[in-house]
């Protein structure tokens, strides 16, 4: 079990990201059982076999494109989307591949290596990855940017607080609001949200990204995750995003400081923050819902029913940002 911090109250991403990534008590450097149904949670490709289709067309054309032969996966879960994708892709494509796939769980790596054994490299961090790629490569990532730890905030008559947490006298998780010396970078701060509205900044996420995109030289990305724009986004989510995921179950509130260490935690994804993020070493092509990527990507070879393809389902919820260098 995680071990708490004392009385006094420490930001969220601190709490977040011992709950998720310490060596020795991390969901995901320990815990983690698995993804799917028997799993904490599903992942969007495991409803169907249409994402791993359309990004096996998407990566097929932006390794022709961009004339590039290496493929980079960050954060591959248990190596089944990128195992379909695999197969999926025209054997001449497969021929001539190189595979790398980021991860920094060890039991995720192992099913990984279980699953695909010598067809891929497997890196740490994305810098070693581009290093040996030597900087030119297509990228993709599903479900990513929701796991990097985020700093919460609220909206007072006063300005911006940072949520806190801390355990009371009976061991029960207690939230607090404290001050804020300086905002991070975020257009979720721009928006007029009303006095008591939650907020997540995925600030970690956007320190990530500027340690290795500067390393990247050429290329096309591909960034799959449930959330929206900034203005979109807080529609409906007074409270938030943050959610715990246990055997399937949704934790919401301080339901999700209950099992800490022992189920996933996530936020829905600002893609209004990745763009600009991303902008100086970027250009975006395309920002759309996973549902338009599917249906564009595949025209009429998806067959059967898909659920992705619903309105106002899980397709319309995940969105798709296709980037270049």
């Amino acid at each position: 079990m995680l071990d708490w911090p004392s009385s006094t109250p420490v930001p969220f991403n601190k709490f977040m990201a011992q709950a998720l990534y310490d060596p020795e008590t991390g969901y995901y450097a320990r815990r983690i059982t698995g993804v799917g149904r028997r799993g904490d949670f599903t992942t969007a490709p495991m409803l169907s076999e249409a994402p791993a289709r359309a990004i096996a067309a998407w990566v097929a054309r932006a390794l022709r494109e961009s004339g590039t032969r290496d493929l980079i996966e960050i954060g591959p879960g248990e190596g089944t989307l990128v195992a379909a994708v695999l197969k999926l892709l025209p054997w001449s494509v497969r021929l001539r591949l190189g595979l790398h796939l980021v991860e920094t769980s060890q039991p995720l790596a192992e099913r990984q290596q279980k699953l695909l054994g010598k067809q891929a490299c497997w890196h740490r961090g994305m810098t070693d990855a581009l290093t040996a790629c030597k900087g030119r490569a297509v990228i993709f990532s599903n479900e990513l940017v929701d796991a990097f730890p985020v700093k919460r905030f609220e909206k007072t008559e006063t300005g911006w607080r940072e949520i806190a947490v801390c355990r009371d006298a009976d061991g029960f998780a207690v939230e607090s609001l404290i001050p804020v010396a300086d905002l991070p970078p975020s257009s979720g701060f721009r928006e007029a949200h009303a006095n008591g509205q939650r907020i997540e900044v995925h600030d970690s996420y956007r320190r990530y990204l500027t340690e290795w995109l500067p390393h990247w030289q050429a290329g096309r990305m591909l960034t799959i995750d449930y959330g929206a724009t900034s203005e979109k986004l807080y529609q409906r989510q007074r409270n938030g995003s943050i959610r715990g995921y246990l055997m399937q179950q949704v934790l919401t509130g301080l339901e999700i400081y209950q099992n800490a260490g022992r189920q996933d935690l996530t936020a829905d994804v600002n893609f209004t923050d990745l763009q600009t993020w991303s902008g100086p070493w970027v250009t975006t092509q395309r920002l759309m819902s996973l549902k338009d990527f599917l249906t564009d990507g595949l025209q009429n070879e998806i067959a059967g029913v898909c659920a992705l393809l619903e309105d106002h389902g899980a397709g319309d919820a995940f969105q798709v940002l296709e980037q270049s260098r």
